[in-house]
């Protein structure tokens, strides 16, 4: 399968749209989080659409404080690879970043296959 080709700035675009499209109630509900687009998933690993790192909101206990952000970040280039069109790259930076999110909420990649977010 051939890459869709896409600027940058238009996934980044994507990524805007699918945060937008997420419940203002969840929004606020998510504490230091920052989410960032990369190109590329870490070499020495599997070549990830997504990773959380950080702590989950049902990991926190009174001892959380003075930590740097929870980190979601959506890797462009594993996503373009796997998609033919622009609407199915929007679709599936939609589900990443629902699926990203759903991590700092505690919810395990099971869970979220069940759910149609996997």
């Amino acid at each position: 399968m051939m890459a869709v080709p896409m600027s940058r700035e238009r996934f980044e675009e994507l990524v805007a749209d699918a945060l937008d499209s997420v419940p203002e109630q969840l929004l606020k509900l998510l504490n230091n989080v920052v989410i960032l687009v990369e190109d590329e998933s870490p070499p020495d690993g599997p070549r990830l659409l997504g990773r959380y790192e950080g702590y989950a909101l049902t990991e926190r206990g009174v001892d959380y404080g003075a930590v740097l952000p929870d980190r979601i970040t959506i890797f462009r280039n594993p996503i373009l690879s796997i998609c033919r069109t622009d609407a199915e790259v929007a679709h599936e930076v939609s589900v990443t970043v629902v699926h990203e999110i759903a991590h700092h909420f505690g919810i395990d990649d099971a869970r979220l296959h069940q759910l149609g977010w996997g």
